[in-house]
């Protein structure tokens, strides 16, 4: 059943764009072009050196992004939640071991990665949260300091003046998409005409970016990681889909990896990183897998911002994204600089329909 599985897929879900040939390793690729760019280089340039690992390489592309607070959205002075404060979620995972290590909801730390490679390092656990996670990053040598700026404050006071709009709440009263609370929810059984008024979309309210990142060493050996800030005026203790494992990125030396950007409350609900390291297992290209994974999330939420890039062991790699123009970069063997792939949404309807039919057959 499942060899058959795969083979509809092959015909069905075949895309226009198709993956690109290996360029040889090592080989570093992330998700977005632009700035982003500055990551893959950073990743790239480590890996010359056979002594530097894939997971140097992924935390060392990670944390170029956090210092330089790519787009905003990665690192330090970004996305201030209700409180207007910045906390930051990171994950890096071992394609070798498949163990991850992972921080969520971090305060006052800069360095998300870093302290996230400290887990999967120095700990048997894979992921710590919130304060506490500051606290076993400063036993480790962190330092703990302001991740706010002066900017960041600024557009939460915008925000604050502008009564909270656009923000995250549903189902409370006062009605969340006309005021700034405090806010009281309504109950769940309520019949009253008001209620469902008060009802917001299932939907990402700002749009915001994470860089998800695979490194392949010289020797074959895979590494992945995440870093984002996560969304902008979210509610606090907020964790999206970055840091966990097969959500934010997924790797498996064996067979490949991916790595996702997007509206993370809805994405964390699919795996779609682990769905298309195990669509790659089961047969699929990496443009197969990345389509596939995504008009998974499509067919239930069509509405949906997302980004997908898969690489295999061998360095062919491909994307799919839907709900906006998603971009990824790469760079590998003798390649003099990075090179930026500009992906095209799926068409959110027709991709349900043909994943509908093919589910039927």
């Amino acid at each position: 059943m499942a060899s058959r599985y795969y083979m509809l897929l092959q015909l069905l879900l075949a895309s226009p764009l198709q993956a690109s040939e290996a360029s040889g390793l090592p080989f570093v690729i992330n998700t977005w072009g632009g700035v982003f760019t500055a990551a893959t280089d950073a990743a790239y340039l480590a890996l010359q050196d056979p002594a530097t690992s894939a997971l140097d390489a992924v935390e060392i592309g990670c944390a170029t992004c956090e210092a330089n607070q790519c787009d905003g959205s990665v690192g330090y002075g970004g996305s201030p939640d209700e409180n207007c404060e910045t906390t930051l979620d990171a994950m890096i995972m071992d394609g070798e071991t498949m163990k991850s290590g992972a921080v969520a909801a971090l305060r006052r730390v800069k360095n998300a990665i870093g302290v996230a490679r400290h887990v999967l390092e120095y700990t048997s656990h894979t992921l710590l949260a919130g304060d506490l996670a500051t606290q076993f990053a400063v036993q480790n040598g962190f330092t703990e300091e302001e991740t706010s700026t002066e900017d960041s404050l600024g557009r939460c006071a915008e925000w604050k003046a502008a009564s909270c709009q656009p923000n995250y709440r549903i189902n409370v009263t006062p009605n969340a998409t006309q005021t700034c609370g405090p806010y009281t929810p309504v109950p769940l059984n309520s019949t009253s005409p008001s209620y469902s008024s008060l009802i917001a979309p299932d939907a990402v309210t700002t749009s915001h970016d994470t860089i998800s990142m695979i490194a392949i060493h010289s020797s074959g050996v895979m590494a992945a990681g995440t870093s984002t800030n996560g969304a902008s005026h979210k509610i606090p203790g907020r964790v999206g889909d970055g840091p966990i494992t097969g959500s934010g990125s997924y790797v498996d030396s064996e067979v490949g990896g991916c790595g996702a950007t997007g509206d993370g409350d809805i994405m964390m609900r699919f795996l779609p990183c682990y769905q298309a390291v195990e669509s790659l297992r089961g047969g699929l290209s990496p443009q197969e897998a990345a389509d596939d994974a995504v008009r998974r999330m499509v067919t239930k939420y069509p509405a949906i911002s997302s980004g997908i890039v898969v690489v295999n062991n061998k360095g062919e790699h491909a994307g799919a994204g839907s709900g906006w123009t998603f971009t990824y970069a790469f760079r590998g063997g003798s390649m003099n600089e990075t090179t930026v792939v500009t992906v095209p949404p799926i068409d959110s309807i027709q991709s349900t329909l043909r994943y509908r039919e093919q589910l039927q057959l």
